[in-house]
């Protein structure tokens, strides 16, 4: 019996790197502000709000500190927004470098769905990891941002254009640190996993993809 997903998607921040949440806590803690303020702001007015337009290319890094202050400053407080920017510069997580290695050597189509203020450097230690994927989909490049169902099947699409052959929903393991973009994956047909241990996500991933995860650290 085959495995029920042939092909994985992948966030990048809070999947690949550590999440920006403990880095958010830290600053709030230090500047005085309320605990989960950062995270508050990001999901009043999804859409629309500051931090929707930046990952969409609307607003350069000049105007999203203009903006996000002003939201904080709406909801009662004051903040640095360039200190909120700061935190998103997560480290690569290795289990999860390795098993991206692993899946790249099993020969499973791999896309890696991202939302970013800018395109990311094909350099370094990134530019390794980003070079096992068959597409890479950026929400700064595209002017679409998860939740959006689009982002999702631009995601497929290229990933289809990028192996040869169509890739659908219901082929694709989704993995995603935030519940909110999970859900437009999952009512494509998507197998999805909230990635909140990072070994518990491997192990859901193994199962789905039937390639061995676990300890995958080099």
């Amino acid at each position: 019996m085959s495995p029920p997903a042939s092909a994985v998607v992948l966030d990048l921040g809070g999947v690949l790197t550590d999440s920006p949440m403990p880095a958010f806590a830290a600053y709030e803690a230090e500047a005085g502000l309320p605990e989960g303020l950062i995270r508050r702001l990001n999901s009043t007015d999804p859409d629309t709000n500051a931090w929707a337009r930046y990952e969409r290319n609307e607003l350069d890094a000049a105007g999203f500190v203009d903006a996000f202050e002003a939201e904080a400053l709406a909801a009662g407080h004051r903040l640095d927004a360039r200190r909120v920017l700061a935190a998103l510069a997560g480290e690569l997580r290795p289990a999860m470098v390795a098993a991206v290695q692993r899946l790249r050597s099993a020969g499973l189509p791999l896309a890696l769905l991202s939302n970013n203020v800018a395109p990311m450097a094909r350099t370094g230690r990134l530019g390794e990891l980003l070079a096992l994927f068959d597409a890479v989909v950026e929400s700064s490049v595209e002017g679409v941002r998860k939740p959006e169902p689009e982002i999702y099947r631009r995601a497929l699409t290229r990933l289809s254009e990028a192996v040869g052959r169509p890739v659908e929903a219901a082929d694709c393991a989704y993995l995603d640190d935030l519940g909110i973009n999970l859900k437009p994956a999952r009512a494509m047909g998507m197998h999805t996993i909230k990635v909140v241990d990072p070994a518990a996500a491997l192990a859901e991933l193994s199962a789905l993809v039937g390639v061995p995860l676990d300890g995958a650290v080099p």
